[in-house]
């Protein structure tokens, strides 16, 4: 009983020599393209950021070293230093960040109530623009140091005119901003909004306020700096307490390392705060592509 093989079936690789086609080329590699700014960066930035502060610290110690910087002039680095070491290590200056830090504050809510409050009604309304702009536009070409003497006759020598003279330096910058971001706003949004059915209520919610939020808070970096500055001023008039009563006392004893610690504190104080700010700015407006240099 003889059995018959079937022939074996060709294989895909016979059909496809058979049939003349060609095999696929392999996928390309795929590379990972960073922009021309971060390739050319082999440096990391916090360094790049630092050096110049460090090459004016070193200038200035090389000064003081070499005697082209008289002590009575300005102290050392070094001085500086161990100068301040002592006023933390006695309280003093520790009380007296926390005594500047509150009347900042206090300042500063004050400041961006009353600002943000008229820049809303002068932004949303016609009729609140000619009530509140041109008087607002007045106040703020008068310098609010010529206004201590006033004020010290109105609040008397308390914490009062302090925090007066701070909520006036604050209030005129983030008035200005947050106007100016209300009014920005496209006017192709609003037609927008208006198409899908928004209410006033929702434009000024949806549209007009996140649209002005850049504006404001850029006004709020600029009152910071106004609020420190303003600051200065108000703690040297009649103040028993705070940074600027420690630099009052420290002139009267020509202690140029002492104002110097002051000084130094201030700045720091504002980097904070504009830290503060500019991290909100990175949480609150990540919807917002922007140029970060080249």
């Amino acid at each position: 009983m003889s059995t018959s093989h079937a022939p074996p079936s060709p294989s895909v690789a016979d059909v496809s020599r058979e049939s003349g086609a060609e095999q696929a080329p392999p996928a390309p590699e795929l590379v990972p393209l960073l922009p021309a700014s971060v390739r050319r960066t082999r440096v990391p930035r916090w360094l790049r950021r630092t050096t110049g502060p460090l090459l004016l610290l070193a200038l200035w110690q090389l000064l003081s070293a070499t005697g082209a910087l008289a002590p009575d002039v300005l102290a050392s680095p070094g001085r500086i230093a161990d100068v301040a070491g002592e006023l933390i290590g006695d309280g003093s200056l520790t009380s007296a960040m926390v005594t500047s830090l509150r009347r900042v504050a206090g300042g500063l809510l004050l400041g961006t109530v009353v600002g943000t409050g008229l820049a809303l009604v002068s932004g949303l309304f016609r009729v609140g623009e000619d009530l509140v702009d041109a008087p607002v536009q007045m106040l703020r070409t008068v310098p609010f140091v010529g206004l201590i003497p006033l004020f010290i006759i109105w609040f008397g020598i308390g914490e009062a005119p302090k925090i007066a003279i701070i909520t006036l330096g604050v209030t005129f910058p983030l008035y200005l901003n947050v106007y100016a971001g209300i009014r920005g706003v496209d006017a192709q949004l609003i037609e927008a909004g208006e198409s899908l059915g928004l209410s006033r209520w929702g434009l000024v919610r949806h549209v007009v306020l996140p649209g002005a939020l850049p504006g404001a808070l850029t006004g709020l970096r600029y009152s910071l700096g106004i609020a420190w500055l303003a600051l200065v001023f108000a703690e040297q008039v009649n103040a028993d307490s705070g940074i600027g009563f420690l630099m009052v006392r420290a002139r009267d004893f020509l202690r140029t390392d002492v104002i110097v610690v002051c000084l130094i504190v201030y700045a720091f104080l504002g980097l904070l705060a504009d830290l503060v700010v500019r991290t909100l700015e990175r949480l609150l407006l990540q919807w917002r592509p922007t140029f970060t240099g080249r």
